[in-house]
């Protein structure tokens, strides 16, 4: 089920046709193999700590399951690390008649279509329903061991795409680590808890801008009014910034949902960070009349220099060998406008300087 043509991969040749020579190639395979035994070596070095500072036994069960249930965690979601996938959050109280329960199940079996993978609790309610639409090929979950809630969903139970985890902090880990995008339908503290997170780190830059799309039933108001509560008091005491707004959409459609999703990744690919600089990946080379616009438009994000259109991957990037071939935007970023970076992306996907959203107040 490895969609080889979905790969997003996540992170300057000085000549564009340069080809790598057999020795180049064995070199930097060693030089991986170097720097992954480095990592393995600190992760026991790390460990031998442990006796030394004489960490109590309890600190020590948190550890090691923690680190055994993250290394089963890899193991399973390894082989689907390059096929685009979509993290469903929502209650697991709603009914199968509720019409938030069918919208999940909408939702599910359109994105499925695309090729895309449901990840989700794996529990009941919402998590079920995406899980029914996508079908059991299309469907991923990381479970949480709980005294209620926490059988697994008759589509997904069973899989060997399934993990179950003791700690809520691990399966946030994997449920935001290995996605693409991010959909939350109505829910209780542990949605709304899921759905900040994310949002923080989208902000701050601590994960990799993706598409966030809170998904209301058909006339429903529950996210509207979240949205009201943002407005109201997080952006009129300017807690928030205007341009923080763009790192989600709420609608109440799953078409517009999908869209949203499928649109991200027209152009833009994947990011990266290399050295001080960020690269963007994108599917195809831009025009320099867009990067003209966009030197012009979103100067305000840049330390220094200007964005630059680079034919390929830059040296560094030669562990990402199977997207080493797409064209570059290389940018000194400043690191903390990622509202305007999204904005940015937008740009990229619509072909030109697509109208920056004006904020208009909740209600008006």
């Amino acid at each position: 089920m490895d969609s080889t043509s979905n790969r997003p991969g996540f992170e300057f040749t000085s000549n564009e046709g340069d080809v790598a020579s057999p020795a180049d190639t064995k070199a930097e395979t060693q030089a991986l193999k170097n720097r992954t035994d480095d990592l393995i070596q600190r992760i026991k070095d790390s460990a031998d700590k442990l006796a030394q500072d004489r960490t109590s036994r309890g600190d020590l069960k948190i550890l090691s399951r923690t680190l055994a249930e993250l290394r089963y965690a890899f193991k399973v979601f390894s082989p689907y690390r390059w096929h685009r996938k979509v993290t469903v959050f929502g209650s697991a109280r709603t009914l199968p008649e509720e019409p938030t329960y069918q919208q999940a199940v909408k939702f599910g079996e359109a994105i499925a279509k695309h090729d895309w993978l449901v990840v989700t609790g794996a529990a009941s309610g919402i998590m079920e329903a995406g899980h029914r639409g996508a079908g059991r090929e299309h469907s991923m979950g990381v479970n949480i061991m709980l005294p209620f809630e926490q059988e697994s969903n008759p589509v997904i139970a069973g899989d060997p795409k399934l993990v179950h985890m003791k700690y809520f902090f691990t399966r946030k880990l994997m449920f935001v680590k290995e996605c693409h995008a991010v959909v939350l339908l109505p829910g209780g503290f542990g949605t709304l808890d899921e759905g900040l997170e994310v949002l923080t780190l989208l902000q701050t830059g601590k994960r990799d801008l993706c598409p966030v799309v809170f998904l209301d039933e058909p006339g429903g108001n529950y996210w509207t009014s979240f949205q009201g509560f943002i407005e109201e008091h997080l952006l009129a005491r300017k807690l928030i910034s205007p341009e923080d707004l763009s790192l989600y959409k709420i609608t109440d459609s799953v078409d517009e949902a999908v869209d949203e999703i499928l649109s991200f990744y027209r152009v833009f690919h994947s990011m990266r960070y290399v050295r001080r600089n960020l690269v963007l990946r994108v599917n195809e080379p831009i025009s320099d009349e867009l990067l003209a616009d966009l030197n012009r438009e979103f100067a305000d994000i840049l330390v220094d220099g200007q964005i630059e259109s680079r034919p390929e991957g830059l040296p560094e990037e030669r562990d990402d060998e199977e997207i080493h071939h797409l064209p570059r935007l290389v940018l000194h970023f400043n690191r903390r406008n990622l509202g305007r970076l999204r904005q940015l992306i937008n740009c990229l996907n619509h072909g030109s300087l697509a109208p920056v959203p004006k904020h208009v107040p909740h209600g008006e």
